[in-house]
């Protein structure tokens, strides 16, 4: 029989209940129910030390790319909902064995209530980890809905190398400038980030979008439609639709050259861009612009150093002064997006400055008390072939290219003349910018084209440490160290997330 012995008080009733939220089971040895409390105070340190040697031993890139796979996130969705309910279960029954009926029918109803908060508190915290586990698989199933591929390499079993033996995988970053006003998707940035699958070691190509008179992959629909290049007669303004940015949507609006099969234009643009870079791109992720915009908002704003004022709009509807603050996602896309007084080299520094002070100002911290608003944003912002089980091999990637170098080469003035790219060019400096991740890090001075031309060699830069405000200045040339400062379009930065530098 349970020893109550002793009057029963309020204070006593509460504070062992509350001590049962911690520590289940001692409000049933105070009650007298030792084998009870034992058992439950046994399970519970079980479980804790379970959980740390987890921490201590797991890997944590491992972990991650676990907790994005569906099947983990319907594990985690059930023990959160099913853990919440047991504990809060859990803290009525310590609550009832303590006997409360004994006090006065104050007691009783001061007890009661805040034993009901009790079991609430204990409650939430499973609750939130159940809708975050839950919101994240629908987020993660609407983005990565791609089918994946028949070939053996693209979906590996249990145990097999995810990266079917390659040493690296590549894949085409490119930034939407979709709008109602438009028809059909105009890529604004054009990006290859070249990721070697053991170090996480990172070439971040970027092509202009101006870039003019585009070859197709030999034998390739578009390159018997275009053999001499792509080339359309100009608009009556004099705007030009035959360019690298409007490859895409002339491909998707243009089933006749592809024999009547529509949707190309995804394809077309991850063949064309490989075979400018001499790369065989894996997999492609489009990102609305316009989304990054709702995606800032949904985290409070971003820190920028606006070096100049930044005039926006066809008539000059508005103005980003220049200044060291938090931007609202208007105002920062604006910023990035603005072709006014500017050219597109200076336009592609600018967005990838917003792209690097994003990724280095979203802290998990941010993530979690903006969770709802950050997954509803994402859904919006991005589109990708990548297939859904291979997120759990490209988290724990992505994980090591945090850590890892990452150097930049961008194929502007004077390295590429965009009006008649030397293609043979772009390829060896793609091939020797590769060569140079991949080789020890004491090597890491080589420049990526031959060093008699060192006006228009882009040196590959290693990481900076991450700052939450970026700024951009140009890479070191081979020349001497007073150079002055060459334009926008000519500077070589490192790679999105470690752009330190003022967005100039």
């Amino acid at each position: 029989m349970p020893d109550r012995s002793g009057p029963v008080r309020a204070g006593a009733v509460i504070g062992w209940t509350a001590l049962s939220v911690v520590a289940p089971g001692a409000a049933h040895l105070r009650a007298g129910r030792r084998r009870t409390g034992l058992t439950l105070l046994s399970v519970h340190a079980a479980m804790l030390l379970a959980l740390l040697c987890g921490a201590l031993t797991a890997d944590l890139g491992d972990l991650a790319g676990r907790l994005v796979a569906s099947s983990w996130l319907t594990v985690v969705t059930a023990v959160s909902v099913a853990l919440g309910l047991a504990w809060s279960a859990l803290v009525v029954h310590s609550f009832v064995v303590l006997n409360p009926a004994a006090l006065s029918r104050v007691g009783q109803a001061v007890t009661g209530t805040l034993a009901g908060v009790l079991a609430v508190a204990v409650l939430l915290p499973f609750g939130l980890a159940g809708q975050y586990a839950a919101i994240s698989q629908s987020a993660l199933e609407k983005v990565f809905s791609a089918p994946a591929p028949t070939a053996p390499s693209a979906a590996p079993s249990v145990g097999a190398d995810p990266w079917a033996g390659r040493d690296r995988v590549n894949i085409l970053l490119l930034g939407g400038d979709a709008d109602t006003h438009r028809v059909g998707v105009r890529t604004d940035s054009v990006n290859v980030a070249s990721v070697d699958v053991e170090t996480g070691d990172t070439v971040l190509l970027s092509l202009p979008r101006n870039l003019e008179n585009v070859r197709f992959v030999p034998g390739s629909p578009m390159a018997r439609r275009f053999p001499d290049g792509f080339r359309l007669p100009a608009n009556p303004d004099g705007s030009r639709e035959d360019l690298l940015f409007a490859v895409w949507e002339y491909a998707d609006s243009h089933p006749e050259v592809f024999g009547g099969r529509k949707d190309q234009g995804t394809r077309t643009l991850m063949e064309t861009v490989g075979h400018i870079l001499g790369l065989k791109i894996d997999w492609y992720a489009l990102v609305n612009m316009w989304g990054f915009a709702r995606l800032i908002d949904a985290i409070g704003g971003v820190r920028l150093t606006v070096p100049q004022d930044v005039v926006f709009g066809k008539y000059d509807e508005g103005v980003v002064k220049a200044g060291t603050r938090r931007l609202r996602g208007a105002d920062a896309m604006w910023f990035a997006r603005s072709r006014t007084d500017s050219d597109d080299f200076s336009r592609m520094g600018r967005q990838r400055c917003v792209l690097g002070a994003l990724l280095a100002q979203t802290d998990p911290a941010t993530v979690l008390a903006r969770f709802n608003q950050v997954a509803l944003a994402t859904r919006e912002l991005l589109r990708t072939d990548i297939p859904r089980p291979m997120l759990e091999h490209l988290v724990p990637l992505a994980l090591k290219v945090k850590n890892a170098r990452v150097t930049s080469v961008q194929f502007v003035p004077p390295l590429i003349n965009t009006g008649y790219p030397d293609w043979r060019k772009i390829r060896s400096v793609t091939a020797r910018a590769i060569r140079s991740s991949g080789a020890p890090r004491r090597h890491l001075g080589a420049t990526a084209t031959p060093a008699a031309t060192p006006a228009t060699t882009p040196t590959l830069t290693p990481t900076a440490t991450p700052a939450t405000t970026p700024t951009l200045t140009p890479a070191a040339t081979p020349a001497a160290t007073s150079t002055p400062r060459p334009s926008a379009g000519t500077e070589d930065v490192t790679a999105p997330r470690n752009i330190t530098d003022g967005c100039g």
